[in-house]
């Protein structure tokens, strides 16, 4: 009898418990954010780590490591600075009586195209974002006569912004603004160990060769990348960002 009565008992607490569930409000999914509410309820780590891997990713899907490969270097020297010989014309003028293996021809070929790791800034007003894209590939410069000569490491990055807008049918996306080389990012340094003062003086000409025509051939070529990229987020992350950058609040961590 006394277990027969503990098991009413139980069932009836349990049908409590039950209705008393039922009425509770289901959790909200951070998805399903209506338009024009801030998504506070986002991980703001997340957000910014969701947009820097999802650009890495785009920007390797598009190819962006052969183009950076294939860009025509040699043939920009070649017929660049104004002289018969191109700026490596007039490079050569001045080190070819130091070192005569040296022909009026240099091949340059880029290897180990590499993108590194993407960084994340916010602007002071928090409606725009400034991405830094560091990029790196190694140079052999060669000549027919002396084969492999030197092995340049280099580095260069590109400074993206990035902006919410709205178009006319209220809808709202990121568009790239402003993209180019950041200032003073280029870094040049020898691979294959230390170089003779003739070639250390053909190192520091082909590093001002570089530093006249690198940065703009790589912005001509990733920026328009980055805007491509830009158009083919997901959805979702998208208007997470852009809502938060029109109302101006900040989600990008400070380190």
């Amino acid at each position: 009898m006394f277990q027969i009565g503990g098991l009413i008992v139980f069932c009836g607490l349990l049908a409590q418990t039950t209705a008393l569930l039922d009425t509770l409000p289901l959790p909200l999914d951070p998805t399903l954010l209506l338009e024009g509410t801030p998504a506070q309820d986002l991980s703001p780590i997340g957000l910014a780590g969701s947009l820097t891997d999802a650009l890495s990713t785009g920007l390797l899907s598009e190819g962006l490591l052969g183009i950076l490969e294939n860009l025509p270097l040699l043939n920009i020297l070649k017929t660049g600075g104004g002289t018969s010989g191109g700026l490596l014309g007039g490079l050569l003028g001045k080190v070819t009586s130091v070192v005569p293996l040296l022909n009026k021809i240099i091949d340059m070929k880029i290897t180990n195209p590499q993108l590194l790791e993407l960084g994340l800034v916010q602007s002071p007003d928090g409606h725009r974002l400034y991405v830094t894209i560091p990029l790196g590939i190694t140079l052999n410069v060669n000549t027919p006569l002396a084969g492999r000569l030197l092995k340049l490491a280099v580095k260069l990055s590109i400074t993206a912004q990035v902006l919410a807008v709205k178009n006319e049918e209220g809808k709202i996306h990121l568009v790239l603004g402003d993209c180019t080389h950041s200032p003073g990012s280029l870094q040049i340094s020898l691979l294959n160990g230390f170089a003779p003062l003739p070639v250390q003086g053909l190192v520091n000409g082909v590093g001002s060769i570089l530093n006249q025509v690198l940065p703009g051939l790589v912005q001509g070529e990733v920026c328009p990348l980055v805007n491509e990229v830009l158009s083919q987020l997901d959805v979702t992350l998208v208007h997470s960002i852009a809502d938060l950058l029109i109302h101006g609040l900040e989600f990008v961590i400070k380190v």
